[in-house]
């Protein structure tokens, strides 16, 4: 096997691409997700946290207060974000059904200092944005409300409970744990999947076009030949990878380690991208070779996810430095899981060349 030869190949797919419609339709997606970027962060996020979706928020809410008057009413009324109305519950319901109120609130009359407990019936707009923004603001509200509660009943515990320590966070945990845990490494990883899919439209072309007749006249072997259409696809995914790591950055979101995890992407894509040329070389069929290597990578996934030291998982480590020397391990069982399936398919495709070539 010539690298020259793999390299000509390579190339011929690189110019190749222009026409291909899986890989251009990835990239346009990928535009244009990068394109509303912002828009899509803040939808997701609110999504996954709510209360991040507040600090977008600087429009005062109309909200009903029914029931016994308590502190929480103060609390209510001092609460920038809130304008609070007080009236019968029948008559505020009927207006949060006509939308003209964002929520309504009803406090039984149950003294702060009663035995029994303080249930407070919330209404609010259902499917609603409004309606997340404004349990959001409540919730803040509410949390101090029983703060004063359990100072005075704090009498009636038999035993002095242990005081949690919780150090103070710089920002939201929920926001930032959605950002590195899962959103970075499903857009690094995002390239992998597409490049396996690309590989096995780009080998069974071959096939559907008739051109191994063709190549069997010609230098190349076959194997170089599938070597040359693998390696196009693996030098997509740092390329990807890369242009998502930029834009979010420009994004002002900090990603640490960026060239190491460009490593562990492209090592890990690189086994996705022999898998789908080995359906491909197997199948020899489009649509077969992508059902089959479809439900494999379900499969793949469910059980690389299992694992407590997994690539999505390292990736989310590195991006904000906290990977140990783990990454290392990992790396070189994936290394080592590349070049066994690498030598597999080049045997599978040494017997395929041989059997179309006669000899």
């Amino acid at each position: 096997m010539k690298a020259r030869h793999i390299a000509v190949v390579a190339k011929k797919e690189f110019r190749g691409l222009a026409s291909e419609k899986t890989i251009l339709l990835a990239v346009l997606l990928q535009v244009f997700i990068a394109l509303f970027s912002s828009f899509l962060m803040v939808g997701l996020t609110s999504m996954y946290d709510p209360a991040a979706l507040s600090g977008y928020s600087h429009f005062r809410y109309d909200i009903a207060y029914a029931g016994n008057e308590t502190p929480l009413l103060g609390y209510l009324e001092g609460n920038t974000a809130l304008r609070v109305h007080q009236m019968d519950l029948s008559t505020a319901i009927e207006l949060l059904k006509e939308r003209r109120l964002s929520a309504v609130l009803y406090v039984p009359d149950t003294r702060p200092d009663s035995d029994d407990p303080v249930k407070i019936t919330l209404y609010t707009l259902t499917d609603d944005l409004q309606g997340a923004v404004v349990d959001v603001r409540l919730k803040s509200v509410f949390l101090q409300y029983e703060q004063d509660l359990r100072t005075v009943r704090a009498g009636r515990l038999d035993v002095t409970p242990i005081p949690l320590q919780v150090p103070a966070s710089a920002g939201s945990g929920d926001f930032f744990g959605f950002v590195y845990g899962l959103l970075v490494p499903l857009l690094v990883f995002l390239p992998g999947i597409l490049s396996a899919a690309l590989v096995i439209d780009l080998v069974t072309e071959e096939y559907q076009h008739g051109t191994l007749e063709t190549l069997i006249s010609t230098p190349v072997t076959f194997a170089e030949m599938v070597w040359g259409k693998v390696l196009t696809c693996v030098i997509l995914v740092p390329v990807q990878a890369g242009a998502w790591i930029l834009l979010l950055s420009a994004n002002r979101i900090a990603i640490a380690n960026p060239g190491l995890i460009l490593l562990h992407v492209t090592l890990a894509s690189s086994l996705l991208i022999l898998l789908g040329a080995i359906c491909a070389l197997h199948y020899r069929e489009r649509t077969a070779a992508q059902f089959v290597f479809s439900t494999a990578l379900v499969v793949i996934l469910l059980f690389v996810l299992a694992l407590p030291y997994n690539p999505l998982n390292l990736v989310a480590r590195l991006s904000v430095g906290a990977a140990g020397a783990e990454q290392w391990v990992v790396l070189g069982a994936i290394g080592l899981a590349v070049l066994v399936l690498g030598y597999g398919m080049q045997k599978y495709a040494g017997r395929i060349w041989r059997e179309q070539s006669g000899k």
